[in-house]
């Protein structure tokens, strides 16, 4: 364990186990041992060493000690031997699979279930779900394929182990005619707390037939938070980076045919301790009083307490009436609560010195504006504070209505004249010394004014020039300070609009040239020399185009109109002659893509402030702005108002180009051009293709969920056929595969093989997917029957990361130990399932070289003797290998074959304990 102190001198270390000084100096230990600050535990066994570490450092000024660093040890129990009971549902039902999992340690652990074999492994749906809750296994309705035997598989993580239960058989039976079951929520997530910035995951279930649909809702609000996704079929509701407003209650509702069912719990959010205010280094004198305090935020609030060098030193706030020599030390604030401590470390030195002026004296000489306020500065360096008196010359200086003495030792002088000149010394005397330093004063005539600049009115595109002249003391140098709204005017940044004209001393003279709307404002000439300085102003105003108008919002929404309110601009000296609203939706081609919006009234006049937007879209996502127009033009626009989406409606708009023909073996091929999305006018947008024989009354319909599609395949066999004689060509082989739930059939993917070929690669499929593949032979006549559907499962993709890679070479310099992190297993995600490691080291320049695989994510080698070598390291996934970590080294030892030792094994027990002072 790591631990790191910032102090001059350096410290010493020292560790203490559940408040118990580990003895290393005096009692050798054959367990532990002490390198710089870092502890090491070698051979460490649970009953000696598993507890609450921390880090002691110290030096001459104070101790402070480390943040606690908890040692455990992972482990995860096997199942018992029992054999598990078979479960017998009838078709149609739902079941339930238990798995009770057994001990483990971290409880941060992923269910999966095995189906008949290992590895074979089931893939949750829409009708099958794994609670990782509790790991049990939930089948909304039963089917003949399901039956089986399944295995409950627990695998943890942080020590790399799994586990896997007795074979649970289960045993459908056929029920004719097929029962339809109510939907019924079996999978309730309860009430929860997470963490503020954190991740959290819902799960809500049911059984039933058909299969029920699940939706999410936020209690008290419209949509779900903007973090939130739903998964697994709308089993799982993940929650990102949680924030306060996303506490609420969440509500789950299962809807089939026969029922609904629903479920509410509140999502409670807490948070960690956060320094709001912290402490820092202070030195103060003797017998003066002083106040410790910090404050942190968090939810629960924080518990604050202090440590003084190590040790408890009492709670909230700390009060000094008198500080002594004793208080000096290391102050520690703790803040804790359930989730989290934090500490923060400053020192307090408490001192006691005579008066000095070594290091900050009296200025030897110092200047004064007649008539102005002039200050003497007397800090010396002294504690306890010391007492003051100021001599002029002889004369000692008495408080009065024109000079008097500050609390800090400084001599403030009103009205100042020529009698004021002269030698000042400032006397500093405390309990432990005393000391004086000297100054000389000169009075100079002040800076005055004397011609200052004037408010001006100036057209956007002219030029202007401010004045500004003022009378000084000769013996001074003078400069001129230009500032607008209290923002000083860098000439030389600024140059193509302003310029200083320098064609007296006396004068500051500034000439704005093509003066903008942005230069309208208050100007300030500051005359200033080393002694005094006195300012001017005048205002500016620039007339041209209006600015952009205000608090641009939506205040009623309708399907094809909505309520449009804005704050006027500024009208820039002249009067505002209307306004234009314009509109962007969201399938606007660039950001830029305005349009001018239809309006009720359709004039704005100057004076509108409200206007009905008309002839939008409805379901259609837009944002709004407006600019107002004077008799200079069009002024800027505003900013966007907040995106809105106009109400749902009824389409109005019909698919064109509709036609036909007719097919092969009795198909009618219905086509049509899609209506374009901004024509949808609502969620679920579909067709209803209606279609009929020639001479037939009744019409046939048929419904098209995707708004998409272009064309309709009607297949009837009593429609006759017209075949001729003709030659054909030797058949050849369609294979075709799509996603089951998430893609159409006729969107699937084709290939083409030659008949000769009963085998083929099928490209460019998604991981984690569940896919339909079917086979046709085809030839010059037409398609064949298609095949029985095959279904399959692709495997996860491995991950895109690297697993972190450290290496560590023995004292001895004889064994190289290497050792990596296990790359995080998400369940939910969409990476595949760690088998293995594969581990090659290889000649630097070799191309080839030995493959080690292990289960384990540490190897040591023999360091090689002669020449430099490659290692790397990547993982083997089911759905293949991941990318790989290299690291570089120079051998120093001979090469033989590597082992796996226990001393890499506690490697992995490092955990950093971060410190500072």
């Amino acid at each position: 364990m790591n631990c790191r102190a910032r102090a001059n001198p350096a410290p010493t270390y020292r560790w203490r186990r559940d408040n118990w000084e580990i003895k290393l100096m005096e009692l050798p230990n054959e367990h532990y041992s002490l390198v710089g600050g870092n502890l090491i535990i070698n051979n460490p066994e649970e009953k000696k060493h598993a507890g609450t570490y921390v880090c002691v450092a110290k030096n001459i000024y104070g101790t402070v000690i480390s943040k606690e660093a908890k040692v455990k040890f992972g482990y995860l129990e096997e199942f018992p031997d029992e054999e598990r009971d078979p479960v017998t549902v009838k078709e149609g039902q739902g079941a339930v699979l238990l798995c009770a999992p057994p001990k483990r340690w971290p409880t941060e652990v992923t269910f999966r279930w095995i189906y008949n074999e290992f590895p074979v492994f089931l893939h949750p749906d829409k009708r099958r779900f794994v609670s990782q809750s509790t790991g049990n296994l939930y089948i909304s309705k039963v089917e003949a394929s399901d039956a089986g035997n399944y295995s409950c598989y627990v695998f943890n993580p942080q020590i790399g182990k799994g586990v896997y239960s007795k074979f649970i058989t289960l045993i459908s039976t056929e029920e004719t005619p097929e029962k339809r079951y109510k939907a019924d929520l079996v999978v309730k997530f309860p009430d929860t707390t997470a963490m503020l910035n954190y991740n959290v995951t819902l799960e809500c279930f049911a059984l039933g037939n058909p299969a029920p649909h699940i939706v999410w809702r936020k209690i008290g609000a419209t949509d779900l938070p903007a973090s939130a996704e739903v998964s697994m079929s709308g089993a799982l509701l993940h929650l990102y980076n949680v924030q306060y407003e996303d506490a609420a209650g969440y509500e789950c509702e299962a809807i089939n045919q026969k029922w609904q069912d629903w479920h509410q719990a509140w999502l409670y959010v807490e948070a960690a301790p956060e320094w709001a205010v912290t402490i820092n280094n202070t030195q103060k004198d003797i017998g003066s009083e002083h106040t410790m305090s910090c404050v942190a935020n968090g939810k629960p609030d924080p518990y604050i307490r202090w440590l003084k060098d190590g040790y408890s030193y009492g709670k909230g706030e700390l009060k000094f009436s008198s500080l002594t020599f004793d208080d000096s030390g290391m102050y520690q604030c703790i803040a804790e609560n359930y989730w989290g401590i934090i500490y923060a470390s400053a020192e307090l030195r408490v001192i006691a010195c005579a008066p000095t002026f070594e290091f900050n004296p009296v200025k030897k000489y110092l200047l004064g504006a007649n008539n102005g306020r002039v200050v003497i500065e007397c800090k010396p360096r002294a504690a306890p504070r010391p007492r003051f008196t100021w001599t002029k010359g002889k004369e000692v200086l008495f408080n009065n209505s024109r000079i008097s003495i500050m609390f800090d030792g400084s001599l403030e002088i009103l009205n100042a004249t020529r009698n004021d000149q002269g030698v000042y010394t400032c006397l500093a005397e405390n309990d432990r010394g005393k000391a004086n330093s000297t100054g000389t004063l000169t009075i100079t005539e002040a800076t005055q004014i004397t011609v200052a600049p004037e408010d001006t009115q100036v057209m956007v595109g002219e030029e202007v020039r401010l004045q500004c002249q003022a009378s000084y003391d000769p013996s001074l140098d003078i400069t001129f300070i230009w500032s607008l709204d209290f923002r000083v005017i860098d000439l030389y940044l600024e140059r193509k609009h302003y310029e200083r004209i320098m064609d007296r001393e006396d004068s500051g003279e500034l000439k704005i040239m093509n003066v903008q709307l942005r230069h309208e404002g208050r100007y300030t000439c500051t005359a200033q020399t080393v002694v005094d300085n006195v300012t001017a102003s005048a205002d500016l105003k620039v007339k041209g185009r209006p600015g952009p108008p205000g608090g641009v919002r939506v205040e009623e929404i309708r399907d094809t109109s909505v309520k449009l309110v804005w704050n006027r601009g500024a009208n820039h000296g002249s009067p505002i002659l209307g306004y234009t609203i314009q509109t962007r939706d969201f399938y606007a081609l660039t950001e830029v893509d305005w349009r001018d919006a239809s309006t009720s009234p359709t004039a704005l006049d100057g004076m509108s402030v409200m206007a009905d937007v008309m002839d939008l879209y409805p379901w259609m996502e837009y944002e709004f702005r407006v600019y107002a127009t004077n008799e200079f033009g069009d002024g800027e626009a505003s900013i966007p108002s907040m995106k809105i989406k106009t109400w749902d409606a009824v389409p109005v708009v019909a698919p064109t180009n509709v036609g036909g023909y007719g097919g092969k073996d009795g198909e009618l091929i219905i086509t049509w051009t899609p209506v374009q999305p901004q024509y949808f006018y609502g969620k679920k947008f579909g067709y209803v293709v209606a279609f009929k024989p020639h001479d037939d009354y009744d019409w046939w319909y048929e419904t098209i969920s995707d708004p998409e599609t272009r064309r309709y395949v009607h297949r009837d066999s009593s429609f006759g056929v017209k075949s001729d004689d003709f030659q054909v060509r030797e058949f050849q082989v369609k294979v075709k595969y799509w996603r089951k739930y998430d893609d159409t059939e006729p969107g699937a993917n084709r290939i083409f093989v030659s008949a000769s070929m009963n085998q083929t690669r099928l490209e460019n499929m998604l991981p984690d997917s569940h896919y339909l593949i079917e086979v046709r032979a085809y030839n010059g006549a037409g398609v064949g029957p298609p095949s029985e559907h095959c279904e399959m499962f692709t495997k996860r993709a491995p991950p895109s990361v690297a697993p972190q890679m450290w290496r560590y070479i023995s004292y001895s310099g004889k064994w190289l130990y290497v050792w990596w992190h296990h790359i995080p297993y998400d369940w939910f995600g969409n990476e595949s399932f760690p088998l293995y490691y594969k581990v090659m080291f290889r000649k630097t320049g070799y191309i080839t070289g030995p493959i080690y695989m292990t289960g384990w994510h540490f190897i040591d080698f023999p360091m090689p003797q002669v020449g430099d070598y490659e290692l790397e390291v990547r993982g083997r996934y089911e759905g293949g290998d991941g990318p790989i970590r290299k690291i570089r080294l120079q051998g120093k030892a001979s090469f033989l074959r590597p082992t796996l030792s226990l001393a890499a094994m506690l490697l992995l027990a490092l955990c950093i304990v971060g410190l500072g002072i």
